[in-house]
């Protein structure tokens, strides 16, 4: 406890008028301010020549408000702080000669109830680390190198660019078994990601939640930091240098978010000054009954206004270049997850959630006003129309949207034996029926392979082999369908045990040749998906994807064309069964030779080897509509792409 001299010399200063202007205020009721964490929280600065720290919270039920920390000895009497006088609810003071790296909490006492609480801030941001609780006052000046990414990110994240994701958990991507199986930190994961993702080719890496949470448990889903990086890792500078050095290999980054929903900690958002501040105050739709914590009151313009600046936050000071909102299908039906009689309709009578929806069409609107070169990407598991169009149009305004169905349609394909395939080829082509109706990114993320689900290498059926050749195939075919790729850190090299948040990978798994193999399919796949425009320029549109033939369900086999407005065909064919097919006749598009672009089937990957010779020529016999055809080779359980020919007189 520091002494009374110490605690005299941090002295209580009345906060400034000039901090909150009216239109701060003005914009903060409306619901429409988007940097409050400039206002709100705690700010080392000086005033009137004396260096300080500047407290400003909302807690407009509480009856007195002050800062408690390890300068004054936690004693809530030491330093109070002021409510304004213009109904915001605001409190305020300056505590002067206060520093960064003070400890501090709020103590706050209800009007009327006589509850008293003591509650982190906020808008900390950074904190101490968990199980501890207290927010540190911090300085989050930072001198960036990343200019040159910032100045052509737009165009790497672009609906027609190549955008292959890398989902990763900061703590158990990699650990140090040396030293007890500790998680690396942000330092240490900035010495080794950003070589490794640019190596095997991904454009992007998403980090699962680092707001910060009290329990690790949670992956970061359960945030009561939304201006805070968890403290677990480091210091939120050292996360600045981690996607500062990502930005300089070359590799954007986007952040996990979560706006839907919060934990009941009794020092975070829950029941905040004695009132549901921040939640519903009916249970039925402020409290999540899956997820076991709150929900944001989405029709109180403040709370609107708090959410959209801590997105607004980690672009600004983070240079976060994208944005994963998680829940979103939560966030739009009052019955989500519900029975019925425990959810309240609508004005109309209706299930959707008409406070949710305007916020999220707020916060996207205000994202792309201000960073129109990042991408918002909202976790959708529903129909829900136009997530991925316009608010102009009627839509929610993000850029992409979570291919659901694409993921689980596929998997369940790809988990039955190959011999009742064929019954259920019409779940492999399903996706295409609705595949441009979004803008969509291709998930195989980490919620496929926790809770006993396995990891992707152990949902493939058959001996090793075939499971290895499965899982090449998967992973072909998601790279050759219209729509951006995520894949989940393991899943890269085959990690054989589904995914535990407590370890680290099984990065010894790469000594062996057969995961080496998948290894190195990805990071070709990568290069092939970034290289041939065909794959990914018209991702989202329906120019870019043609069938050739989706009907030949009896051997398991499907072909179709990607295609670009440069006239660059590929063909793509996928065998889904461990028969080769041999004399397997396409009628083609054009005459002359295919290149053979990719096999999965190569025995660099750990296939049988069994192919082309490299491409072939087209023969002059009609099939499938056409005057010409290739008879093809097709290895078991294998993804083939081919060049077409250039155009005669092209």
């Amino acid at each position: 406890m520091p002494s009374g001299t110490q605690a005299e010399r941090a002295a209580l200063v009345e906060s400034p008028a000039s901090w909150f202007s009216p239109e701060d205020i003005y914009l903060f009721r409306e619901g429409r301010h988007v940097r409050l964490y400039e206002k709100l929280g705690a700010h080392p600065t000086s005033i009137e020549g004396q260096a300080g720290v500047h407290f400003a919270v909302w807690a407009p039920n509480a009856e007195s408000v002050s800062v408690i920390g390890d300068f004054n000895g936690w004693r809530k009497d030491s330093h109070p702080l002021r409510v304004r006088d213009d109904g915001s609810g605001i409190w305020t003071g300056f505590i002067a000669n206060m520093k960064a790296g003070a400890l501090y909490k709020y103590h706050l006492r209800a009007r009327g109830s006589g509850y008293e609480v003591e509650k982190a801030d906020p808008f900390a941001f950074c904190s101490e680390q968990p199980p501890r609780t207290a927010s540190i006052v911090c300085d989050l000046g930072y001198g960036w190198g990343d200019r040159p990414w910032l100045a052509q990110r737009g165009e790497k994240f672009a609906l027609t660019a190549p955008v292959s994701i890398y989902e990763i958990h900061a703590g158990s991507w990699r650990r140090v078994p040396e030293q007890g199986g500790r998680w690396l930190s942000y330092k240490e994961l900035a010495a080794v990601l950003p070589a490794y993702v640019a190596d095997m080719g991904f454009t992007h890496v998403e980090l699962m939640p680092l707001t910060e949470h009290p329990f690790y448990g949670s992956w970061g889903y359960q945030t009561t930091g939304y201006f805070a990086a968890t403290a677990r890792f480091g210091p939120p500078r050292d996360l600045m240098a981690l996607v500062d050095a990502l930005h300089k290999q070359g590799v954007g980054v986007i952040l996990d978010w979560v706006p839907s929903h919060f934990p009941t900690d009794l020092h975070g958002l829950s029941y905040f000054d004695g009132t549901h501040l921040f939640e519903h105050a009916d249970p039925r739709r402020g409290y999540h009954p899956e997820w076991h914590s709150s929900i944001f009151n989405y029709g109180r313009h403040e709370v609107r206004s708090i959410l959209i600046s801590s997105a607004i936050f980690w672009l600004d000071l983070f240079h976060m270049d994208g944005l994963r909102v998680d829940g979103v299908a939560s966030m739009l039906y009052r019955d989500y997850a519900r029975l019925p009689g425990e959810w309240v309709p609508n004005a109309a009578g209706g299930k959707e959630n008409e406070e949710a929806i305007q916020f999220l069409r707020d916060l996207n609107e205000a994202v792309y006003r201000h960073y129109p070169d990042v991408q918002t990407i909202a976790e959708e598991s529903t129909a829900w129309p136009q997530v991925s169009r316009p608010v102009y149009t009627g839509g929610l305004g993000f850029g992409y949207k979570w291919n659901m169905g694409w993921m689980h349609d596929t998997l369940e394909y790809m988990k039955r034996e190959p011999v009742y395939r064929k019954y259920h080829q019409g779940q492999l082509t399903f996706s295409l029926w609705y595949a441009f109706q979004e803008n969509f990114v291709l998930p195989l993320s980490h919620d496929e392979v926790v809770y006993g689900k396995g990891s992707l290498i152990g949902k493939m059926p058959g001996d090793d082999w075939q499971k290895f050749a499965n899982l090449r195939l998967l992973l072909a075919y998601m790279f050759c369908h219209p729509g951006k790729k995520l894949l989940f850190m393991g899943a890269e090299w085959a990690q054989w045990r589904e995914w535990a948040h407590e370890g680290s990978l099984d990065w010894h798994l790469l000594a062996h040749e057969t995961h080496q193999g998948i290894q190195r399919l990805v990071r070709d796949l990568n290069g092939l998906y970034r290289r041939e425009r065909s794959l990914h320029a018209r991702d989202c549109e329906e120019a870019g994807f043609r069938w050739l033939d989706n009907s030949d369900w009896e051997q398991s086999v499907i072909s179709f064309y990607r295609l670009s407005a440069e006239d660059e065909p590929v063909l793509v064919v996928c065998n889904f069964t461990p028969v080769p097919r041999h004399n397997y006749r396409l009628g083609v598009m054009r005459s002359g030779y295919w290149r053979e672009l990719f096999n999965s089937d190569a025995r660099a990957y750990g296939g049988s080897g069994q192919g082309n010779l490299g491409g072939l020529e087209t023969a002059p016999v009609a099939a499938h509509g056409e005057f010409q055809a290739l008879n093809l080779v097709l290895p078991p359980l294998s993804l083939l792409c081919f060049k077409a020919p250039a155009r005669a007189g092209g």
